[in-house]
This record gives C-alpha cells, structure tokens and sequence, in this order.
C-alpha cells in the first residue's frame, strides 16, 4: 500500500472536474478550486463569511435531516452505519472527552490491535471539546458540545478498503448529488492534521468561507517532540460538523442562531434582552467570525463593526455582551446534556470537574441576564430534542435534574462565603490585587467566577486582570495529558 500514498493532494476527480491548484495571495497556503481566477484560499482570516445572510443554494436541511441525509448517502455507498460512542472517553488514558469521531477508534482499532466495528464506516458523533471555550459566544462558529458527522476506512493488515480519490470523490458528490451545493462553491485547502498519538495530510473542505469538512488521510505517528514517523496503517479520517453545515446551508447570522434559534428566542424574551436587527447582527457576525479569545487585532476588529454597522463602541458592546451570555447558555447546557446523560457527576476531579466547570458558567451567566427560568429547565429543552433519536439519554433525566439543583444551591451559597476569602488573599498579600494564580485557586477551590471578582472588588481598588482565555487554562490544567499531542506548524518529517 506504500504505493498509494504519492502526492495525497492530487486526486483524481480535481483532474476530472477540472480543479486548479492555487496559492492564496494572504496567507501562502495551496488550495484547488473549479474558479481560475480565486485568489484567496476562503479561510478566516483570509475572507469574511460569505455565506451569512447569502447562503449557497442548495437544498435545505434541519439538525436531524441534514444528519439523516448524511448517513443515507454513505449507507448507500456501502458503509456500515454505526451507534454512537459515549462522549466520555473511557476507553482512554489521554483525554476524557470524545473530541471527534476517531477518538472512538484511538488507540486500539488505528493501531490495528482490535478490528473496526464495520470497515468502512459511517456514524454521527456527539463531541465535546474545551479547547474554544472562551470563543463560544463570540466568535459565531464555536461549540463546546456539537455532533461529528464522519465516514472512516481502515487499510490495514494489508486489506485496502479506500484512500484519498475515493474520500474527496464522496465527499465532492455528497454536496453535488445530496446537498445540492453548485461545484464551484467547493475550495479544497491542503493541510496537515495531528491528533490522538496520529497525523497526515488533510484537505480542509469550504464554501464561502464555512469549514464544512476535514478530510484527513492518517499514515503517520506522533511524537510530543513533533516528529512524523511513517506507519503500515493508512487512515480514513473525516469529520463533517453537523452544526456546522445547517448554519452554512442556512445563511443565519451565526451557528446558535441556525442550531438553537427557537431556545435562543425564548431565553431572549425571559432575560428582557432587546432584539436586534438582523441585519446588524449579520454584519456583526460577517467580521466576528476572525475574533478569538486571545484578543489579536481585537479593538481594529471592533473599530470595523463600529464603521460598518454605523453604531458606537458603547452600542456594539451594548448588544452583543447579553447575546454572547445567551449563546454561550444555550451551548454549554447542550453539552451538559451529553455529558450528564452519558453518567459523568459534577465534582472537583477528572471529567466531573470539566462538568462543574459548565454549571458554573451556565449559573453565571444566568445571574448576569437575570433569567428566572432554572439550569435544569434549559438543559431540558435539549434532551427533550435529542431524545427523538438518543432516547438511552432520558434514562437518567430525573438524577440529572437533582444534581443540577444540588449544584446551583451549592454555587450560590458559595459566592458569599468566597467573596470573604478573597479579601482575605488580598490583605495577606499586602497588594491590592489578584494575580492569575489566585483567580485560579478561588475558582478552582471556591466557584468564583474571576468577572464577578472584578465587578466586586474593582470598586474597592483592587486590581483585578482576567485573562480572555481564562477558563480555556483552568479546563487545560484538569485534562488528562494528551498522548503525541503537538502543534501542527511543529509537524516534522523523520
């Protein structure tokens, strides 16, 4: 099978349909398109969305049709449909969570000790990832709980089943002949992907300016110095985020407002938030979709919502800062679904605290809309929704529901006791300031949130720095150590 792995970027339908290989004008990076003349590769930071408020035409897709249709299409293409696995990885010693589909199937089925359950696959997975959780809410594309929709061959053993031709030319037809999406809105960004101990080529897959696929073609293994070594095993390794592409194929301002508009709408009108004309919020979102939680370029980004929407910096804050809490409910408790439903309990270590971690920050940000409506209300909503094709997860509704209140009362009885702590650490300190290692421990031992210490103290003239990537670092400090984890631009060829 050596053979096969040659250029993986050029495949045979780019030559068949006509695709062209380009390098984009801003970043460097090598793309193929069926449009000569594109320039730019389609990638934030690169272009602005430019499906949002335009999107492609195409078919129409709810969550559970646009699932639907997916597995149909591989299913008739002679893939085995598989369950779901749980989203706590317990199979595992590198992670907790489920991040994508092929940690189902890491480290034992790509390392060929165990056979796949079917070869090849289809499944849509249910994923939760801590990694972009300061991003959720602001950016209009990040999730903390979303579904993974993927195909995956295994050529290994010597059996080959498929490589990259037959991967892009699914992938390519399945937008064609299921979606209905003109070819030409297609752009192929070449790749390199790491994850789980494993690495290959990839193609990133887009339509004006949407990730909707990852098409990833794994024969290498990872060190945590970052050097590439070549394996046997050739890995099929797709994801295809379901949330992703119903917001791309729905033009909607964002992806909470395309996933969870009727729950949004709802929490909208409990809080008394005002609404919004669409239309500022679509061009919000156009340029919101380069922000991160890092804050590169952050007041040049505002500065251009501010001229293009014509509203002050006081009126761009105004209104995105409750939409942001509201987005960033209606996804965590989305998550909390999952990962309740799938038997994790709220407590100080492992998975449970990354659990804690989400009650936490739904409860805060409940408080500062001032809902009346309860967490365990919220997190309802969804399950109810799942429910229709995940019944297994009202198995344990009644206990979700209990430890959702036994969390709210503890959070809150909490708050006044810690405030007193907190003083305390800034007399013994004999400075009037907290430093990131205390908001850390009055978080990590006392649910503090590090805003609401801010709004507390800064009155007082204590000196109070949050991080914008705070509770990123806090869920980093509590995951397990990840296995062959590396940064991508660090990839070494041995």
């Amino acid at each position: 099978m050596k053979a096969l792995r040659g250029n993986i970027y050029e495949v045979e339908i780019f030559k068949r349909e006509g695709f062209v290989r380009k390098k984009c004008s801003k970043c460097g990076r090598y793309f193929w398109s069926l449009n000569p003349d594109q320039e730019l590769c389609g990638d934030q930071p690169c272009v602005e969305y430019g499906f949002i408020g335009k999107p492609p035409k195409a078919k129409r897709f709810n969550k559970r049709e646009f699932r639907e249709a997916f597995l149909k299409f591989f299913k008739e293409n002679g893939h085995s449909v598989v369950r779901r696995y749980p989203v706590v990885a317990r199979w595992r010693e590198d992670v907790y969570f489920v991040g994508a589909s092929i940690y189902d199937f890491q480290p034992w089925v790509t390392s060929g000790i165990v056979p796949p359950p079917a070869n090849p696959l289809a499944i849509s997975q249910p994923s939760i990832r801590f990694t972009d959780i300061e991003n959720v809410g602001r950016t209009g594309r990040h999730l903390t709980g979303f579904e993974m929709m993927a195909h995956h061959a295994f050529n290994i053993g010597g059996k080959y089943v498929y490589w990259n031709n037959e991967t892009v030319e699914y992938c390519f037809r399945f937008y064609k002949e299921v979606v209905q999406v003109n070819p030409e809105e297609l752009t192929f960004i070449e790749d390199l992907w790491s994850g789980g101990g494993n690495a290959g080529e990839d193609f990133e897959v887009l339509i004006r300016g949407g990730e909707v696929a990852t098409l990833v073609f794994m024969h290498y293994e990872t060190d945590e110095s970052g050097v590439l070594k070549p394996i046997d095993n050739m890995i099929v390794d797709t994801g295809y985020g379901l949330e992703r592409n119903v917001w791309v194929f729905s033009g909607k301002p964002n992806i909470y407002e395309a996933v969870y508009g009727d729950l949004v709408e709802k929490l909208r009108v409990e809080s008394g938030v005002e609404r919004v004309d669409e239309r500022v919020l679509l061009e919000v979102s156009r340029i919101a979709g380069i922000l991160s939680a890092k804050g590169e370029g952050l007041n040049d980004i505002w500065g251009r919502i501010v001229a293009k929407t014509g509203l002050t910096l006081d009126e761009v804050e105004r209104i995105l800062k409750p939409y942001e809490l509201i987005y960033k409910l209606v996804d965590y408790s989305y998550a909390l679904a999952w990962i309740l439903g799938d038997g994790v309990v709220a407590s100080n270590t492992g998975a449970g605290y990354l659990a804690r971690l989400l009650i936490r920050r739904c409860l805060r940000a409940i408080d500062e809309l001032k809902l009346k409506v309860e967490i365990g209300w919220i997190v309802d909503q969804h399950l109810k929704s799942l429910a229709v094709d995940f019944p297994e997860l009202l198995e344990a509704e009644d206990k979700m529901m209990e430890m959702l209140e036994l969390e709210a009362r503890r959070y809150r009885e909490s708050i006044s006791k810690a405030l007193n702590v907190a003083m305390k650490v800034v007399r013994d300190a004999k400075k009037p300031e907290l430093k990131l290692e205390d908001l850390i421990v009055l978080y990590d031992s006392h649910g503090l949130p590090p805003d609401l210490l801010k709004e507390k103290l800064a009155p007082m003239g204590i000196k109070v720095e949050v991080p914008r990537e705070f509770y990123s670092l806090v869920a980093k400090i509590h995951e397990k150590p990840t296995v062959g984890k590396t940064d991508e631009a660090e990839l070494k060829l041995r």
